[in-house]
């Protein structure tokens, strides 16, 4: 398995205990009232999940799997651009609900989590070849 593939792996298994944990606390807070503002965990609670766990876990299986036609894999510097800008956007949106310029940072976030999707669709993109005919 290469490096840059057990990074995302690994990091999609972070980022589904972090979720699972902040998800963990909301329901304990439904039961049992610890703080109303740990309400405010809600976001960052999908964010682990949604785009920290699946697309993580997506992008790792993906560079991993998908075929090469030469003896390396290429445009590998994309796929660790994508993977810091994905982590920047979910931090940031996680963050955003904490501090007094919410709409900027969600806006921020959520232009790298797409400029870290798109860099890896250009990666991926000649790795896909269609069956011949």
């Amino acid at each position: 398995m290469p490096r840059l593939s057990i990074w995302l792996i690994r990091a999609a298994l972070i980022y589904l205990l972090l979720g699972f944990t902040v998800g963990g606390l909301l329901l304990w807070h439904k039961g049992l009232p610890l703080n109303p503002a740990l309400w405010r965990l809600l976001p960052a609670h999908m964010e682990f999940l949604l785009m920290g766990w699946i697309v993580h876990l997506v992008m790792g299986v993906a560079y991993w799997i998908l075929p090469r036609f030469q003896t390396k894999r290429p445009l590998s510097a994309l796929v660790w651009l994508s993977f810091c800008l994905l982590n920047g956007g979910i931090w940031l949106i996680s963050i955003s609900t904490f501090v007094a310029f919410a709409p900027t940072i969600q806006l921020v976030g959520r232009i790298a989590e797409v400029g870290a999707i798109m860099a890896f669709a250009v990666h991926a993109w000649p790795r896909i070849k269609p069956t011949s005919l």
